[in-house]
């Protein structure tokens, strides 16, 4: 008799965290691999594909990884400045003038998972140890207050916010003549 194949639909936290913060940082991670597969098989010349006044697919992976790190810095470390190798991984702002994304060019998709891997593995790192109660004590900056069990969500939120958006993008740079 032949076994089945039976998909497990369970939270498996990570060791290493207080319990509560584990799950949360399974959801991070889980909302990456589901980003990550959306990316599986992605022809490179569909990276910089936009269609007028729109965004590429590598313009919104450098936005996502610009915005964790930038929230993890700035909110959660509460002003802690960029290390050196940090400041690296970006080199053009997020937005222009208008406020509009920087559109990121000529980078390979490899570059942009690369750079995502990077900023979580210092974002996972930055919660390890941390107790509950600092999970939850509320920073208190000059435009709002914020705690870190907020910023998780919101970058659940944000990063599947914008995975829905690669996949219109990508469905329609397939469906188009690339040149």
């Amino acid at each position: 008799m032949s076994q089945e194949y039976q998909e497990h639909y369970t939270i498996e936290a990570p060791s290493g965290y207080a319990p509560e913060i584990a799950r949360l940082l399974w959801m991070l991670e889980d909302t990456r691999r589901r980003t990550k597969r959306a990316l599986d098989d992605l022809d490179p010349a569909v990276i910089d594909w936009t269609e007028p006044r729109g965004n590429s697919i590598g313009t919104l992976l450098y936005h996502i990884a610009a915005i964790e790190i930038d929230w993890l810095y700035t909110d959660v470390l509460e002003g802690k400045p960029w290390p050196r190798e940090v400041e690296a991984l970006f080199p053009y702002d997020v937005r222009d003038e208008r406020g509009l994304l920087i559109a990121v060019r000529d980078a390979s998709l490899e570059e942009h998972v690369r750079r995502l891997d990077e900023v979580r593995a210092i974002f996972l790192a930055s919660f390890r140890g941390m107790p509950i109660d600092e999970l939850r004590r509320v920073r208190r900056l000059t435009d709002y207050d914020v705690t870190p069990e907020w910023v998780l969500h919101h970058l659940m939120q944000h990063e599947a916010e914008h995975r829905g958006q690669i996949a219109e993008i990508r469905t329609r740079a397939e469906r188009a003549p690339i040149g």
